[in-house]
């Protein structure tokens, strides 16, 4: 059983970090998605909701094409910088967060798409910068779905297994997440191991989605009404 702690703590890591990245950098681009308009918005959201349809092994292969030793970012990073990503956590990370990064953005998007533009202005008038209009009027209006969002994001790369496979391998103790040590379990025909693994995982994805989904919008206003009646 140590060895299913081992990945648990793993598992645990590599989705935290693709779900804090995934906050920075879905949080952005789904504020200027909603604010701004421009030709080949459509094709940009397309492209950045693309994860989510794609099969897990393509986007490991994109990413094994991008940061391999011999693809045009990994090339660089090992020439110039000395680091290697694929068959390290870090790589897991990146693979978890370009799984897992859409589920963030969509949230986000649909978030800040339902901010009154009227009480943004209002502050605007009151004098606030656009920075103090986003942290004092923006986020506190959204974050609950940006919320929901991320929580679904760590879900989703806590199952990671087809990306996270192709870039990070199956290393014992190094690179071998919940879900890639569930497969070898199964082969290795150890049963007990397994079916601890699958169970952990199941009931922390539960609870994460019980979480978003009484963190989504509709059911807080359905809440807040019933609870004015």
């Amino acid at each position: 059983m140590d060895t299913a702690w081992v990945a648990l703590a793993l598992t645990l890591k590599v989705a935290g970090w693709a779900t804090v990245i995934n906050m920075v950098l879905g949080v952005a681009v789904g504020l200027a998605l909603s604010r701004w308009r421009f030709v080949g918005r459509d094709v940009i959201d397309a492209l950045l909701t693309l994860p989510m349809v794609l099969p897990p092994t393509v986007l490991g292969y994109y990413l094994l094409v991008l940061l391999g030793r011999h693809g045009v970012i990994g090339q660089w990073l090992k020439t110039t910088l000395g680091i290697q990503l694929i068959f390290t956590w870090q790589g897991a990370v990146i693979a978890a967060s370009v799984v897992a990064f859409p589920l963030v953005f969509k949230a986000a998007r649909a978030a800040f798409e339902n901010v009154e533009p009227s009480l943004e202005q209002a502050a605007r008038v009151l004098g606030l910068s656009e920075a103090a209009v986003f942290f004092r009027v923006t986020l506190p209006l959204a974050w609950r779905g940006i919320l929901a969002g991320s929580l679904l994001a760590f879900a989703r790369a806590t199952g990671e297994f087809g990306a996270t496979l192709m870039v990070a391998g199956s290393i014992a103790g190094e690179t071998q997440t919940l879900s890639i040590a569930v497969y070898e379990a199964v082969q290795a025909g150890q049963d007990a191991t397994a079916n601890f693994l699958v169970l952990v995982t199941s009931v922390s994805c539960l609870a994460l989605l019980l979480s978003a989904g009484y963190l989504a919008p509709g059911r807080i206003a359905g809440h807040t009404q019933r609870g004015a009646r």
